[in-house]
């Protein structure tokens, strides 16, 4: 080697990094050598025989390969290669031109976390988020209990899922594939027909925590999220809507694969008759439907609700609104505030046990000071003259002051 270095071809030496070709000369279980013409003989050995790439998983004698250099000369006088690092090059490199085609593939599910699913691609391990799955997929789980979402997505584990790569680092060795943007590729032509403000119909293909997914036209699905249930507060949606339920519901927003719906837009918002029903200072009968730390939801008929501030209970100070009522409890409540545009009612029990205040006389001025009746004069009569000298207390008090003739 020292002497193909010391020779006028010396600038046609490899060095370290290049990679290079050579044929296949023997193989075994752990090292592979390989011929390099006019120079020596290569070794591949060990954990550099790993190839990412998967294109040297099946090699045999006189193949022809490509291999990096990691030492011009070992303890043998040969080349030190490795398939990995050539490998690596090459598989990352067609990632990154996947990614850029916005091609679909194929991966494996290998394993899973509460997070997403852990993927093979190729020979290149990969992450599927949770958030990045269709629909089809997508754990529903009551609570976002972990532990059972972490359940349901071991039940993937051996298929495979047809993905898109949306992100590609080989310096971190990252690589992040997403199911539900291979979904939208395909279904492109379906949500084309579809447009904000459609009013589709379909059934209730789930329910959960924070609304219900309603299945429609070929195979799409579209989430109602709580708020959009109804224009009465929802407390839970498994109440108000069941699984296989018919359904008709309004478009309001596409984004790529998620499709919003609506049920109440399909309605005429009450709030704008309110005026019509309630008015400030009404006393009304409604049911206490949840209590929170600051106040208590009620409920005054199906459409409108309510909320009593904690401040408006009772007179005295309150640390626990269940104190004071209970869930479920009907009583009568005064109406304090409205404000139809925002939705917004406010109620009190305090009002109701409230003294009017009392208005000051029509005769009392700002800089009067109150007189008790009997320092008050009568009408008509003369105002009082200033007090007589002191009488000995032998003689009686005259009834009245002397008046001057």
């Amino acid at each position: 080697m020292q002497e193909l270095l010391d020779s006028n071809q010396s600038a046609a030496v490899p060095k370290v990094g290049d990679v290079i070709e050579g044929t296949v000369i023997t193989v075994g279980k752990r090292e592979v050598r390989l011929d390099i013409p006019g120079f020596t003989t290569g070794v591949i050995r060990g954990r550099e025989l790993t190839d990412e790439s998967g294109e040297y998983s099946n090699i045999k004698v006189e193949d022809r390969v490509a291999a990096t250099v990691l030492e011009l000369e070992n303890e043998h006088g040969e080349l030190e290669l490795s398939f990995r690092y050539a490998g690596h090059q090459k598989a990352w490199g067609r990632l990154q031109e996947l990614k850029d085609k916005e091609e679909v593939v194929g991966v494996r599910i290998v394993d899973a976390n509460k997070g997403g699913l852990m993927v093979k691609l190729g020979q290149v391990a990969g992450f599927l988020p949770v958030s990045q799955l269709t629909v089809e997929h997508y754990p529903r789980v009551e609570g976002g209990d972990k532990s059972r979402i972490l359940e349901m997505l071991k039940r993937f584990i051996g298929e495979e899922f047809m993905v898109k790569v949306i992100t590609v680092n080989d310096l971190d060795e990252k690589l992040i594939v997403s199911e539900r943007a291979a979904w939208e590729e395909t279904q492109k032509d379906k949500l084309g027909a579809y447009h904000v403000g459609d009013t589709i119909e379909g059934k209730i293909s789930g329910v959960v925590d924070f609304g219900c997914f309603v299945e429609f036209g070929e195979g799409l699905e579209g989430l109602i999220h709580i708020s959009e249930l109804a224009w009465q507060r929802i407390e839970n949606p498994r109440e108000y809507v069941k699984v296989g339920q018919p359904a008709k519901a309004k478009i309001i927003n596409i984004d790529g694969s998620k499709i919003s719906l609506s049920f109440r837009r399909l309605q005429d918002d009450p709030w704008k008759q309110v005026d019509e029903r309630y008015a400030v200072g009404q006393v009304v009968p409604g049911k206490v439907l949840k209590v929170n730390p600051f106040g208590v939801f009620v409920e005054l008929d199906p459409e409108i609700h309510g909320l009593c501030h904690v401040s408006e209970l009772t007179e005295k100070p309150v640390t626990n609104p269940l104190d004071e009522v209970k869930i479920g409890e009907a009583r009568d409540w005064k109406i304090i505030s409205m404000d139809p545009k925002e939705h917004r009612l406010g109620l009190s029990i305090k009002a109701l046990t409230a003294k009017p205040k009392e208005k000051p006389s029509a005769e009392a001025t700002a800089d009067e000071t109150p007189t008790t009746p009997s320092e008050t004069p009568a009408a008509g009569a003369a105002a009082p003259k200033p007090e007589a000298e002191p009488v000995p207390a032998t003689e009686p008090a005259p009834a009245s002051a002397p008046t001057a003739n």
